[in-house]
């Protein structure tokens, strides 16, 4: 049982580790030291709430059985 719920956490960290890869920063510095005038490209982010929205269903479905399946016994 322990086990499952390692490799779910483990699947979980691999699909929603690559928020990390798609936050940019801010623009260069220019030579003053100040950063350009330009906006920084937009961050999909948001494309990837669908993946969390996933992994939590899954995590309450999975924590409600487990606590049903407790009770029963």
């Amino acid at each position: 049982m322990k086990q499952n719920l390692f490799k779910l956490y483990l699947l979980s960290f691999f699909i929603l580790s690559d928020f990390i890869m798609f936050a940019q920063g801010p623009g260069d510095d220019d030579d003053d030291g100040g950063l350009e005038d330009d906006d920084p490209p937009a961050t999909p982010i948001n494309s990837k709430l669908i993946w969390l929205l996933v992994v939590a269903l899954l995590y309450a479905a999975h924590t409600y059985y487990r606590n049903r399946r407790a009770k029963k016994a």
